[in-house]
């Protein structure tokens, strides 16, 4: 088995490996040129996305500048999603964003991980475990999101969380480590920050 394929099963491998390195750095070029484009180039970030990423819906938009080890070619992105500026992918491994999830600046999320054991950490060999964000969640402003991890649909992960294991769907999540503090209510419905209340019939 060559290291790539173990890199693909998710077991520990070689992330040096000269088959590896060629195609990631492929990538990585490319992702430096699309960091160069200037924010009304928006037809040209959208190629880029539809061509590198490994799936890109519709009407997603991203602030530059992104940050991938493969320059987003492990990336599954789904329709309507809006990423600020500076996230960071350690994209190792596959990350699943459903659609219509928001990200804060400066997240950052890692499939990439390393054995504890010293001798195999000393030879830079490592493995990836997936991550997947569900349908209009909610990621704060530098928010860490840990390899393996699953957040549920309409989920908010408050700035500044470590996440560090699985937090489920309708929930809001915050602190280091990540834990959740509440459900997401009806009281929502009728407030958007603290005692401020929603004025529906305006936003129709």
């Amino acid at each position: 088995m060559t290291q790539y394929e173990r890199m693909v099963k998710g077991l520990i491998y070689d992330p040096g490996d000269r088959e590896i390195l060629e195609e990631q750095l492929t990538y990585q070029d490319g992702l430096w040129a699309f960091n160069q484009l200037r924010p009304g180039d928006i037809e040209k970030k959208q190629e880029y996305m539809r061509t590198v990423f490994a799936e890109c819906g519709e009407n997603s938009y991203i602030e530059l500048p992104l940050r991938a080890n493969w320059g987003g070619h492990h990336l599954h992105l789904g329709s309507g999603v809006y990423i600020n500026a500076n996230l960071t992918l350690v994209d190792d491994g596959h990350i699943y964003v459903a659609d219509r999830v928001m990200f804060g600046p400066n997240v950052t999320i890692t499939t990439a991980n390393h054995p504890i054991d010293p001798e195999l950490r000393a030879r830079g060999l490592q493995y990836n475990k997936d991550v997947w964000i569900g349908e209009n969640a909610w990621i704060g402003a530098g928010v860490i999101i840990l390899p393996g991890v699953h957040i549920g649909k309409n989920t908010v992960i408050g700035a500044g969380s470590i996440v560090t294991r699985d937090i489920p769907d309708h929930v809001v999540a915050v602190g280091n480590p990540c834990r959740v503090m509440r459900e997401v209510s009806e009281r929502d419905r009728i407030y958007f920050n603290r005692n401020e209340i929603i004025d529906w019939e305006n936003l129709e």
